[in-house]
């Protein structure tokens, strides 16, 4: 019996163009409301609820379209396939974000760093203060933030398509 090989590039720009829409609304919603510079939790837990979501679906899909098999390869294949293609949509987002539609982000953030840090620790010399700050602000420019978002992207997209696939895993039968 020939088995037909399933398109991962299909269900990966699918269900990747699906995650990066997902969080550009939940990103877009958090900036309407004036939660783009704290994001309270409930933006965590709708980014991470989108997230697990479409993985898992996009995980099912493949698994449907190869007669009901998957293997934890094939779920690490295209969940990281459908992390990538999000992850890069979402930093060209986060990066216009930053230059074009919000260019105070950056500035609004660093003043909130600051302000989180003197809360915290009100005994921190200056010398300090300046070199956190220093290293926050090099962390905090437009190409470092979109490299930084598409890793964590693929991270997490990693550790949900490991846990998926060891949920959803069935092997072929061996002939």
């Amino acid at each position: 019996m020939e088995t037909q090989e399933v398109s991962v590039k299909k269900i990966a720009l699918n269900y990747g163009l699906i995650l990066a829409l997902l969080s550009i609304v939940v990103s877009v919603i958090a900036y309407v409301t004036n939660n783009h510079i704290e994001r309270p939790w409930w933006v965590s837990v709708l980014s991470t609820t989108a997230m697990v979501g479409v993985i898992v679906y996009g995980l099912k899909a493949y698994k449907d379209e190869n007669s009901g098999f998957l293997t934890i390869a094939e779920a690490l294949k295209v969940g990281l396939a459908i992390s990538i293609i999000a992850g890069i949509i979402g930093a060209l987002y986060n990066y216009i974000f930053v230059t074009v539609i919000e260019p105070e982000f950056v500035t609004q953030m660093l003043d909130m760093t600051r302000d989180q840090m003197i809360e915290q620790n009100p005994d921190m010399a200056q010398d300090q203060m300046d070199m956190a700050m220093g290293i926050t602000e090099k962390m905090m420019q437009p190409t470092i933030m979109s490299a930084i978002g598409i890793i964590m992207t693929l991270f997490f997209g990693f550790i949900i398509s490991l846990i998926s696939g060891l949920i959803m895993k069935v092997n072929r039968p061996e002939n």
